[in-house]
């Protein structure tokens, strides 16, 4: 393992679809990786068909790898909040079923008070109006990987935002 990668912390959100998500974080400067799959269901193994079907219970999640000493955990909350609506719940943008909530899945003690402490800040912050925050707030057990054709999906594509998100 490089020392970089001694010096990373992960994080794991569900904003809708994985793909914008996905190249959203990848843009934030001291995000070191990031890769999408499934998160948050009782399904071992699942595939994007049995997540699309919306019985797993499996979110489209990503997996964030990042370097604290060049971006904050709060700067990525910050980033997960403005990439979505988390006030509309088991729905993003075209994109329905409970496939698409929004969920912070922590993996830290700490993790989770600054989630839970940026969660209620937006709240109060008056930009969503009298709308609340559906997001859940969810410890991370185990995240698996989505297909190969589904990592970097825009960047393959020379896309960059997501005309199906």
């Amino acid at each position: 393992m490089s020392a970089e990668r001694e010096r990373t912390e992960r994080a794991t959100f569900a904003a809708g679809c994985f793909w914008h998500v996905e190249a959203a974080f990848r843009k934030i400067s001291g995000v070191v990786g990031a890769r999408v799959g499934y998160a948050g269901g009782a399904l071992p193994d699942p595939t994007y068909e049995d997540v699309c079907s919306g019985t797993t219970g499996h979110a489209e999640s990503v997996e964030v790898e990042f370097d604290p000493s060049r971006v904050s955990y709060e700067g990525l909350l910050d980033a997960f909040w403005g990439l979505h609506d988390p006030t509309t719940p088991n729905r993003q943008g075209p994109d329905t079923g409970s496939q698409y909530r929004s969920v912070v899945f922590y993996h830290t003690p700490e993790q989770r008070e600054a989630a839970s402490e940026s969660m209620k800040r937006l709240q109060t912050s008056g930009r969503l109006g009298e709308r609340r925050v559906v997001t859940e707030l969810k410890p991370i057990t185990t995240f698996y990987e989505a297909e190969e054709y589904h990592q970097r999906y825009l960047e393959k594509r020379g896309q960059f935002t997501c005309r199906m998100c």
